[in-house]
Order: C-alpha cells, then sequence, then structure tokens
C-alpha cells in the first residue's frame, strides 16, 4: 500500500488498490475531502463488526472485550503526531476539543487572545464569546502582502501583549492556505506562552509533529483527510500543560477521581479532557484509519494531494470567469473558486448533478479573508491521494461547462 518516488499518479503504483478500498471511488468523484474523506474498507467493516458486538453480548460488555484495541486509538495517533498516548483525548470533534481546551485557561479580564486573520469560524466566534463574558481582549496579527500570517508581526505583538494565549488555524476551513504554525510556535517558546494549534484540515494530508511545532494543545479531526468517520476528534495536551495543573471547567467521573465529599483529583493525563460515555464503535474506527493514513504513508499523502490540488487550481484559474481565491506562500489540498454568473447553492446543485462532491464557503464564515478578497461564497473543492488526474480533469471541464452555461 505504501507510495514510493515522486507524487505523480504513475509512480503511485498502489493507488488501484487505495481506490479498490474506497467504495465511494465507484458512485462520486469525491473532491470534498475538507468536508469528509471517503471511507476505506478497513474503517468501515471495524465499526460495523463493533456494533454487532454490541448488538449480540451488550454495549458495556463489547468494549471491555475491546479494551486493547480501543486503547490503539491513542498509540496509533500518538505516532502520527509523535507524542506519547497519555497526550491523547478523543473528542466528539474538533470544535469540541478546542471548546474543552479553552475552558480549561483561567481567563481574567484584560488577558489578550492573540491570533491570525484565518482562524476557523468556530474559534473565532469562541474567542468573542470569552471576550463578551470575561472581557478578554482579541487582538489579529495582520497579513503579508502575499497571504498568510506576518510571523515577524505576530512576534512583535506576542512581546507588546504577553496573550495569555496564542492561537492558529494550521490550513482554514475557507482556503488552500497553510500557516506556518511551527515558525509562530518558536516564539511562543521564546516567550513561554500558552499556544492553542488547529490542526483540524491538516491531519492526515501533511506530517504533524507537536514537538516541532511546539504546541501546548492541538486539536484534530478524523472524519476529513484522515479518512475517519463522523463524529470524531482529538485534542493533544502538551506535558507542561497536564503538569501545571490545566484542567476543563467540567471534568467529569472519567477525567477525575472523587476522593472526598469536597474533593477530586484530576486525571494525570489527558484523560482529564474526555468524558466517560465515548462511541466506541467510532473510537475503533478512527484508530482503523490513522493505521490506514499510516501505511500508506504521510510524507507520500504531503506530496500527492497538494501536487493534484495544484493541478486542479491551476485549471480552474485559467477558465473565463472563474477565479482561483487561495493566496500564501504555501497552499495545501483545498482549493476555493469564485465563478461568475452563478447564485452558490445552485452551483454546487449542478455540480452535485454531475457526480462531484464539493462544498460551499461563505463570507459568514471568514469575515476577514472573504471582506479582503471581495467575495460573498466560493466553491470548495478537497481533492486527496486516491483521487486521480483524471478526475481532475473532469471536474476542470465540469466548471468551465457551467461557467459557459451560467
Amino acid at each position: 500500500m505504501r507510495a514510493h518516488g515522486s507524487a505523480t499518479e504513475s509512480s503511485w503504483e498502489s493507488l488501484p488498490g487505495l481506490r479498490a478500498d474506497t467504495p465511494g471511488c465507484e458512485q462520486v468523484i469525491h473532491f470534498n475531502n475538507a468536508g469528509c474523506g471517503l471511507l476505506a474498507k478497513p474503517v468501515l467493516t471495524t465499526m460495523l463488526d463493533h456494533l454487532q458486538l454490541e448488538a449480540r453480548i451488550g454495549g458495556y460488555e463489547a468494549s471491555a472485550a475491546k479494551a486493547d484495541q480501543v486503547r490503539e486509538f491513542y498509540t496509533e495517533l500518538a505516532a502520527l503526531i509523535n507524542c506519547g498516548p497519555d497526550n491523547i483525548a478523543f473528542s466528539g470533534s474538533a470544535t469540541h476539543a478546542y471548546a474543552t481546551a479553552l475552558s480549561a485557561i483561567p481567563f481574567e479580564r484584560g488577558d489578550v487572545i492573540l491570533t491570525t486573520r484565518n482562524d476557523f469560524i468556530s474559534n473565532q466566534i469562541a474567542f468573542l464569546s470569552l471576550r463578551r463574558r470575561f472581557g478578554v481582549a482579541i487582538v489579529h496579527a495582520p497579513d503579508l502582502p502575499t497571504g498568510g500570517v506576518d510571523v515577524e508581526a505576530m512576534a512583535q505583538l506576542m512581546k507588546e501583549h504577553r496573550p495569555r494565549l496564542v492561537a492558529a488555524t494550521h490550513i482554514p476551513t475557507n482556503s488552500g492556505l497553510v500557516q506556518p504554525v511551527a515558525e509562530i510556535g518558536r516564539h511562543c517558546r521564546e516567550l513561554e506562552l500558552l499556544y492553542l494549534v488547529d490542526a483540524c484540515q491538516s491531519v492526515g494530508q501533511y506530517p504533524i509533529d507537536v514537538e516541532e511545532i511546539g504546541c501546548d494543545l492541538l486539536t484534530g479531526t478524523c472524519r476529513k483527510f484522515l479518512r475517519g468517520p463522523r463524529g470524531s476528534g482529538f485534542l493533544f495536551v502538551s506535558d507542561r500543560f497536564l503538569q501545571a495543573g490545566y484542567e476543563p471547567l467540567f471534568i467529569d467521573m472519567h477525567g477525575a477521581t472523587w476522593t472526598a465529599g469536597e474533593a477530586y483529583v484530576a486525571s494525570a493525563t489527558a484523560a482529564r479532557f474526555e468524558e466517560w460515555e465515548m462511541p466506541y464503535a467510532t473510537v475503533l474506527g478512527c484508530a482503523a484509519a490513522v493505521r490506514y493514513a499510516r501505511t500508506v504513508g504521510l510524507d507520500a499523502i504531503s506530496a500527492r494531494t497538494p501536487l493534484l490540488a495544484g493541478r486542479l487550481r491551476d485549471g480552474l484559474d485559467a477558465l473565463p470567469g472563474v477565479r482561483a481565491l487561495d493566496r500564501g506562500e504555501q497552499l495545501g489540498g483545498l482549493v476555493t473558486i469564485a465563478v461568475e454568473g452563478w447564485q452558490a447553492e445552485e452551483f454546487k446543485a449542478a455540480m452535485d448533478a454531475r457526480g462531484i462532491n464539493s462544498a460551499l464557503s461563505f463570507r459568514r464564515f471568514a469575515q476577514f479573508d472573504f471582506g479582503d478578497k471581495d467575495v460573498d461564497w466560493c466553491l470548495r473543492l478537497s481533492p486527496h491521494y486516491y483521487n486521480t488526474e483524471d478526475e481532475v480533469s473532469q471536474v476542470i471541464a465540469a466548471v468551465a461547462e457551467l461557467r459557459a452555461a451560467g
């Protein structure tokens, strides 16, 4: 299954097998991996097997019988992002993991959150909610003229404000921009600032090394480029953060031990950020998805996926009436375009009718970015390593046909 050599389609001798492992490839051209990747057969089989086991012997009993396999979720993810299993917490979504992490920081009036203009919408709203409730200040670092955060300007803001938290989204949901999160992390470590990274769109698309990034907290999902099930996410918690005693605001019986009538002790591991009830079929499916991605190889994936996206982006940008919106020094496997002469929902419906999966993004999802680009909506296309160059050509042709008709 491992791919070798360059990222061209001809070098991927395993591509037919990877597509055979992906039943959805027979049904659609799936260019919505930034929303949900197509499940591979081992993931689907793992989940169905566990649900059948629950039906036969009971839910509690099934999770107990599969305890060793459940622990593989933590070991597989730890190997994927270069940390220990005790630094990983399962969550129902990346957004829930992010909110749980924020709840562990005792914000006070006057504290500063330093972030970027391209952070994910739910993160931006969470910051605004913290400002409304606790009176924290939100500072947005400026972008470079070429796109993406100005790291040097952000570093200067760190020195000026000494923020309670620095936050950055590795790949925003509204464009193909890849932010320099490791560069930001170096400045955070120099000043001993808490650093939270949203890696929702990058886990499974690029190799992620939390040591290299230098973050205290990192959130991700399994449903996107990792090709795991929906309703799954995770939180990485650094040893430094754990040892400092940070814990979520609402900690439960899984994350803490009730030691006396008026006392409890939080778990020494990232389990303090988990809840007792878990969807075990989903957890097992996530472990299978991470294992599958590691078998394919993140180095190979991180070469092929942006290559396919780059060809798609260049082909679309060359079409009359179509504008590629992605800006930045590094662009990943997410392509966003504006199309003249069409309304958002109608254009996506026309793509759906041609068996091409895509997604829409609107200005309300990215007020700063879309304001700068002067667009109200875009079509979001996100190929992955199991897609083909022929599919890229078909998508370009479909957009060209629809644009001409529009």
